[in-house]
């Protein structure tokens, strides 16, 4: 299991500790939860072709074993949550107004102990809509708050406008990269971006698809430096290390998630030390991070 530690002093300094103490983290705020407000996480990446929605789903799946969760499938355009689930969701989020549809007929309750919140092409819709639309569908989102312990939203890849604000907008940011040059080199573009642009400095990283632990944390190490020699402030934390495994292919082709599938297998293994510490990232306060002030965020962007 993966070990996290603080970050003090510069990221330089930090990685020359990771070395001699073998502890993979690089950043993280300590924050204890405030209260129970449902705490909204983006799960994103610079390049697509990364795993980035399976590990979405898995999170999801996960978390719902414990708590109340709702999968926001916000990937336009290439939204498919549902074929990797093997599920027809009969309605999307932009549906709840020109057809008159409540929301609660939009959440679509997965088997795997999980909700979906479809959006597929419809979410650029939801940004065009008048400002009486915009507060009704924040009401909307807030009626499902008490009922909801997680929003998981499945971001798009690489740095366009909706992918930025939903990072923006969330209390987490969960930035999935693998082992290839092209995955860390869009990785750090979308860091900043996200930095230089919007004054995002806290970022949690996975990486999908390592070889081995030591292949991972180097990958890390390298985004790492990137960050300290052209960034200032950035803090990143490795939040997670999933192996590559021939498994998480099986599952995907089976339309389940790799953690109902093979529970046994590496993956799920690194995915469930991974979701374990969730709950000590640091829960939303009452302003911040949660459900309706997500959307207040993207929505009156």
């Amino acid at each position: 299991m993966v070990r996290q530690s603080k970050h003090v002093g510069t990221l330089s300094a930090f990685i020359l500790q990771t070395a001699k103490t073998r502890s993979p983290g690089c950043g993280g705020n300590g924050e204890k939860q405030m209260g129970h407000y449902p705490q909204v996480i983006t799960v994103t990446s610079g390049k697509g072709g990364v795993g980035k929605t399976n590990i979405a789903v898995n999170l999801a799946c996960r978390l719902g074993e414990k708590a109340r969760v709702i999968l926001l499938d916000a990937d336009l355009g290439l939204a498919n949550v549902d074929v990797l689930l093997g599920v027809t969701p009969p309605h999307e989020l932009s549906q709840l107004f020109s057809d008159g549809v409540r929301l609660e007929d939009i959440l679509f309750p997965t088997p795997f102990g999980f909700s979906i919140l479809p959006t597929a092409s419809g979410l650029e819709s939801i940004v065009e809509l008048s400002t009486g639309q915009k507060l009704e569908l924040l009401n909307a989102m807030d009626s499902i708050a008490d009922s909801t312990d997680y929003l998981i939203v499945d971001t798009g890849a690489g740095i366009n406008t909706n992918v930025l604000y939903f990072c923006m907008a969330a209390r987490q940011r969960l930035l999935v990269v693998t082992p290839e040059p092209t995955s860390l080199t869009d990785a750090y573009a979308l860091i900043k971006v996200l930095h230089i642009k919007h004054g995002i400095d806290t970022f949690r990283v996975c990486i999908n698809m390592a070889p081995d632990v030591k292949t991972a944390k180097q990958i890390f190490g390298r985004l790492c430096d990137a960050c300290d020699q052209f960034l200032t402030g950035v803090s990143l934390d490795l939040s997670g290390i999933i192996p590559f495994d021939a498994e998480v292919r099986r599952a995907v082709m089976n339309q389940k998630p790799f953690l109902r599938f093979s529970p046994s297998c590496a993956a799920s293994a690194a995915l469930r030390s991974m979701a374990a510490a969730v709950p000590q990232w640091g829960g939303p306060s009452r302003d911040d991070g949660n459900i309706k002030f997500f959307w207040k965020k993207f929505l009156f962007r």
